[in-house]
């Protein structure tokens, strides 16, 4: 394939991608697209009025074929230029992988039932019924817009929680159907003929006020039902908040990193050398630091020394590493456990001790030090243990990174 055919391509490929705010010609097929999305789906609401119809159907029908065939050439540009899209694939991997990913099922549907008729002429209601699916080609403008693709990242970055809250009412509304089911069965067992009754009333009541079709008569059923009505309200406020929750966050990350993101290139941390730490007696240049971690400046006494590769380490030094923030956008949630006198952990080496499989002891606070844990470390008194669990700790104070 020809360089200038390559160029040509990866040109092309710029400009149907979401464009620069430089970038001219990218911009304006952004505009462009979105033009097409909104007017389509625009014809297809009125469309379905009676009075609109009769004076405009023919015009309508020349917009639905005009966007429905940029649609089209829209996704065959995309399948040409699919190789940019995933660049470290190979040329028909990358298209399989566009064909089938999200996005490019949904710029398929967008305009293949609008031209299957001409072959299938059979499936021709069923096809129409397919089009629906056009509407979901407004997921795209959501890929123009920051501020549209904030709720993409925050369901993202909140998924798990929001599983987690959705779970609990699932399980709720079962139990709570199972009851009201053996409560109303006898006295109602038209209305409550099945355990179904009872899940489309938990339904109902759980996640509005109900709607009056199904509703308990015995005492027992009454009551119930304003327990679950007052937990419902709770429940389905967990996932409410979550998405609130992350909302604020998010907003507050695209606000401080447009005005202090400048401030956050690097986080420094100081490191004081005691007696027997490894990095004693060693050269800066015998360290072999990570990547993406570097050493900034070394204190010893009054003195600041710029870490060159042939300055070696001593006993109370004092050494500053900088390194890029964490800037995941979940937090991770860490607990701080203060060792008593009476804790059962005192005197017992970290492999010994009785925590789950999913709870890493990540850091040991102990006097004015930090030690890296291993598993024949022994807790001590007083130490003040950082781990990682999804278990409740009682005594343990939680803190975000």
């Amino acid at each position: 394939m020809s360089k200038v055919w390559q160029k040509r391509r990866k040109r092309l490929f710029e400009i149907i991608e979401v464009g620069s705010y430089y970038d001219k010609a990218s911009k304006a097929y952004d505009y462009f697209s979105i033009a097409a999305i909104v007017i389509n789906l625009l014809v297809s609401v009125l469309y379905t009025f009676d009075n609109i119809k009769a004076d405009y159907e023919q015009l309508m029908l020349v917009v639905e074929q005009v966007t429905v065939a940029i649609f089209a050439v829209d996704y065959i540009l995309r399948v040409i230029t699919a190789k940019f899209l995933y660049p470290d694939e190979k040329e028909g991997i990358a298209i399989k992988k566009y064909v089938f990913s999200f996005t490019g099922v949904i710029d398929l549907l967008s305009f293949l039932p609008y031209y299957l008729p001409v072959f299938f002429p059979a499936g021709t209601v069923a096809f129409r019924m397919i089009r629906i699916v056009r509407i979901l080609r407004l997921f795209r403008i959501n890929a123009y817009y920051d501020s549209l693709s904030v709720i993409t990242e925050v369901l993202s970055s909140k998924r798990q929680q929001l599983i987690s809250s959705v779970f609990i009412i699932l399980v709720l509304m079962l139990a709570s159907s199972l009851c009201m089911y053996s409560l109303e069965h006898e006295a109602q067992p038209e209305v409550f003929s099945n355990a179904f009754s009872g899940i489309w009333w938990a339904t109902s009541t759980l996640l509005t006020v109900g709607y009056g079709d199904i509703y308990p008569i015995t005492t027992l059923g009454k009551v119930f039902g304003i327990f679950i009505s007052f937990l419902g309200v709770g429940m389905v406020a967990i996932p409410t908040g979550i998405i609130s929750a992350g909302f604020v966050n998010q907003y507050s990350n695209i606000k401080n990193k447009a005005l202090y993101g400048y401030k956050k290139d690097m986080h420094f941390i100081k490191i004081h050398l005691m007696a027997n730490d490894k990095w004693i007696g060693k050269r800066v240049a015998d360290l072999k630091l990570p990547d993406g971690i570097v050493m900034a400046v070394i204190k010893r006494k009054d003195n600041i020394i710029i870490p060159r590769g042939d300055v070696e380490l001593l006993e109370e030094d004092t050494i500053v590493i900088g390194a890029e923030p964490f800037e995941e956008e979940e937090s991770i949630n860490l607990k701080e456990i203060m060792i008593q006198d009476e804790h059962p952990w005192v005197g017992k080496r970290i492999r010994d001790l009785d925590i789950s499989k999913y709870s890493v002891i990540v850091l040991v606070k102990r006097k004015n030090k930090a030690i890296i844990p291993n598993g024949n470390m022994i807790i001590q008194d007083n130490d003040r243990v950082f781990m990682y669990t999804q278990k409740y700790v009682a005594e343990a104070s939680e803190f975000n990174i």
